[in-house]
């Protein structure tokens, strides 16, 4: 707590939709002084918003719905073209900003990156807001979107090129805060530029000892077929990376004498997830397997791409 602020008195004005406070509290200035300050404040708990961009075609996603306070104050029609966003309501704001994306906008994205946090209006209202943003394409769409009728959500779903959102906020038909600063945040990151033709570094993973009962022979069908899958990445023009091509050396050097002892759970699965961190992406392959989704996870978390197919990945050869 800051010592230089006490609180006096705390007086609910309102708590119909969301909670309206009075704050009386003494402020110690620069000078040593006390002086009393009443602020009103506005908790209407905190958000996430998130900007949709499909990097092959240089679009965005946006909403367009009616927003009251806007209406009040000089915006004619009421219409207000947005990112998606919605509050936390007490959920984690990953996975707040996936659902609320579906529910908008109707894609279901996965590899959401966090960009930043920001307050949005410090002088009267506590909320922060979490700003994400994440690529999608065609085939991430399940529904229609446009928000829930019970919240009584009418959003239309906008699909823009990149350029013509960038005009829209230089010409004013964009005047939503958070929206502006997605949209200039992907164009300061080049989040939209056509990448670099260029190799990337591939994780592959899939089963290893799952569903083996640590069988020699079905392991080591398992490796190979993660091996096929390398070359055929390889073949494309990437390089493939295999977390078993760094962890088993390694536990052979360290002294471990069977999958399973306290070396091998030591660094097996540990050395790949440190490996996400110098690869561009991963491959998921093959059936169940709980160290090839902690992997996807860490990717996930990391903001790394996911392939589920290796024909998702770029041709270069």
């Amino acid at each position: 707590m800051n010592p230089r602020i006490r609180i006096e008195k705390e007086e609910i004005l309102s708590d119909n939709w969301y909670v309206l406070k009075k704050m009386t509290f003494r402020y110690q200035r620069g000078d040593g002084t006390w002086e009393t300050q009443v602020r009103e404040a506005y908790d209407r708990g905190n958000g996430a918003a998130i900007l949709l961009y499909d990097a092959k075609r240089g679009t965005v996603v946006l909403t367009r719905q009616f927003r009251m306070p806007t209406y009040m104050n000089g915006n004619a029609s009421g219409m207000l073209i947005e990112a998606c966003a919605g509050l936390l309501d007490g959920q984690n704001p990953d996975d707040c900003i996936r659902r609320e994306a579906e529910e908008e906008t109707g894609y279901r994205v996965t590899n959401v990156r966090k960009l930043r946090e920001a307050y949005m209006s410090p002088g009267s209202v506590t909320e922060i807001l979490h700003l994400y943003a994440a690529e999608y394409d065609p085939q991430m769409r399940t529904g229609g979107g446009g928000g829930l009728e019970e919240e009584q959500e009418h959003i239309e779903v906008l699909e823009l090129p990149f350029a013509r959102a960038l005009a829209m906020v230089d010409s004013g038909e964009i005047r939503d805060a958070k929206t502006i600063m997605l949209l200039q945040q992907a164009q300061l990151e080049g989040l939209l530029t056509p990448p670099a033709r260029r190799p990337l570094q591939i994780l592959v993973a899939g089963p290893y000892r799952s569903g083996t009962g640590d069988d020699p022979e079905r392991i080591e069908a398992n490796l190979r077929a993660m091996n096929e899958t390398a070359l055929r990445v390889y073949e494309l023009g990437h390089l493939p990376v295999l977390g078993e091509w760094l962890a088993l050396p390694l536990l052979e050097t360290a002294g471990s004498r069977h999958m399973g002892d306290e070396v091998w759970e030591r660094m097996f699965h540990p050395s790949a997830i440190r490996l996400i961190s110098c690869c561009d992406g991963v491959l998921r392959i093959g059936g169940p397997s709980a160290g090839a989704d902690e992997m996807v996870r860490a990717a996930e978390a990391a903001g790394k791409r996911v392939y589920r197919s290796i024909g998702e990945l770029p041709e270069l050869q």
